[in-house]
């Protein structure tokens, strides 16, 4: 059942939350793998480290910045340049000791093969998305199933020494799909971030998907924030919560309903909102809409 909120709710809500937008900063970016894409200036070198800087992004932050900067100091000045002439077994060497919690250095030279593949086989990521895309549809969930299915059946026997993925790798994690019910968190902040208008935080790299039909990335910070504000009732964080708070969000905003996200994402990620601290919930910026301070009353010192 999808959250219905009264006029005035709606108003606080929007009121509040464009104020948040507006806090945003590049401290709270610095905080961010988005980062990472920030420091190239030509967007094609941008896309490709998008793709790879979201496909890691999950664990905790500061492990999350750190396996990202490991990375990109191999790739160079142009992340691009790099995977188009990307060799497998060189890559294995280069990456033999890589390791992201469940990934290692085979699944990132698989990343960095699909890439290159990609791009081979379309001339960029967005024109290999575009052709599961439907400009038609309500939201990007068909466009995601058929990029994810797709991405899947490169062949990476280069990489594997099999023209079947191993059972032991760890690289579908990279591109789940909603047809399973992930919330592919990481796959949607991806499309947020080149999709998106540029910002100052996002990149606004991909012009021909709506910002309309994005989802938001459904992280542990974004489920239990919208559960506050009422823009989810749901416990798992799955697809069906990620369609959800992204219905509640385009009431306040049709055209670009995941704008929020960063900002809220960083209460939690940069600012210290855990749903416990009753102290932090004094000083929060969205206090003042949500339950979870009334929650947390007998919990701050006096």
């Amino acid at each position: 059942m999808r959250p219905s909120f009264c006029a005035t709710r709606m108003s606080e809500l929007q009121q509040t939350l464009d104020a948040l937008y507006a806090t945003r900063s590049p401290q709270h970016l610095a905080n961010d793998p988005l980062s990472f894409c920030h420091r190239y200036a030509d967007p094609l070198d941008r896309e490709v480290a998008a793709v790879i800087a979201s496909a890691f992004a999950y664990g905790n932050v500061a492990i999350i910045l750190r396996t990202l900067e490991s990375i990109f100091a191999e790739l160079g000045p142009s992340p691009r340049r790099y995977v188009e002439s990307f060799d497998p077994q060189q890559g294995l060497r280069t990456f033999s000791s890589f390791k992201h919690r469940f990934n290692d250095g085979r699944d990132l030279c698989a990343l960095l093969w699909a890439l290159r593949s990609m791009i081979k086989l379309a001339g960029s990521v967005e024109a290999f998305f575009l052709r599961a895309y439907d400009s038609a549809a309500e939201d990007l969930t068909g466009a995601l199933n058929g990029y994810s299915a797709a991405v899947l059946t490169i062949d990476y026997e280069p990489v594997f020494g099999t023209n079947q993925i191993p059972a032991d790798s760890y690289f579908p994690f990279l591109f789940p799909a909603p047809a399973a019910g992930s919330a592919c968190k990481r796959l949607c902040m991806f499309l947020r971030w080149v999709v998106r208008q540029n910002d100052g935080i996002d990149l606004g790299l991909w012009h021909a998907v709506s910002p309309a039909q994005l989802l938001i990335p459904v992280d542990t910070h974004i489920s239990r924030i919208c559960r506050y504000l009422g823009f989810t009732s749901r416990k798992a964080a799955d697809w069906r919560m990620a369609r959800e708070i992204t219905a509640a969000l385009r009431r306040l905003d049709p055209a670009d309903p995941v704008k929020y996200d960063f900002s809220i994402a960083h209460l939690g990620i940069s600012e210290g909102c855990d749903g416990k601290d009753g102290t932090y919930c004094l000083t929060c910026p969205i206090a003042g809409i949500c339950p979870q301070l009334r929650a947390n009353s007998g919990k701050i010192p006096v």
